[in-house]
């Protein structure tokens, strides 16, 4: 197996693609080593000194390191885990586990049709690409709720991302949205 990685609007952040599936349709952020207790993955990848954050993509896994640590030690021994990891197969995450509930008001679910398919089709995907994911949270009187998760969630721009790109371009196409929130 050969993990390929790129670097991302972040520098704390790296991207790892192995070539398969890691999470498919879904994605999960994990700030801590406590929110990882889903994920054997992200447990053991917090389980390396230095890995603060551990984002689990479509088809890649994004590590941002702790500000004292060093790529040139810690790219190695994530490699060597995520290697380890996927040629065992052992699962991504623990069974019977739900990511993500969303907060949308019944009558409002034109809209939010309408607001994720702007995400799914010209956001998400550019977002992605720098190692990380914008999920719906909810839409409820005119404010969107987004999460912005792996290198997004520290990247410096994110702020500027999220109330200048997206909100601007779901106020455009999409008169009901009055403002884009960040979910915690």
């Amino acid at each position: 197996m050969f993990i390929e990685t790129e670097g991302t609007p972040n520098p704390a952040t790296l991207k790892f693609l192995p070539g398969r599936d890691i999470l498919g349709d879904k994605t999960a952020d994990f700030a801590d080593a406590d929110a990882a207790l889903i994920s054997p993955l992200a447990e053991a990848l917090f389980g390396l000194p230095g890995v603060a954050r551990v984002f689990l993509g479509a088809d890649f896994v994004t590590v941002t390191k702790t500000p004292d640590t060093d790529w040139q030690a810690l790219k190695p021994q994530v490699l060597g885990l995520l290697m380890d990891h996927l040629v065992s197969n052992r699962p991504i995450l623990r069974e019977n586990v739900t990511l993500d509930a969303e907060d949308v008001d019944p009558a409002d679910a034109e809209i939010v049709a309408q607001i994720k398919e702007l995400l799914d089709t010209r956001i998400r995907p550019a977002v992605a690409g720098d190692g990380g994911d914008i999920i719906f949270r909810g839409f409820r009187d005119g404010v969107v709720s987004l999460k912005m998760q792996g290198s997004c969630a520290g990247c410096p721009s994110s702020t500027a991302t999220l109330k200048h790109g997206i909100e601007n371009m779901l106020k455009h196409y999409i008169p009901e949205v009055v403002s884009v929130t960040q979910a915690a």
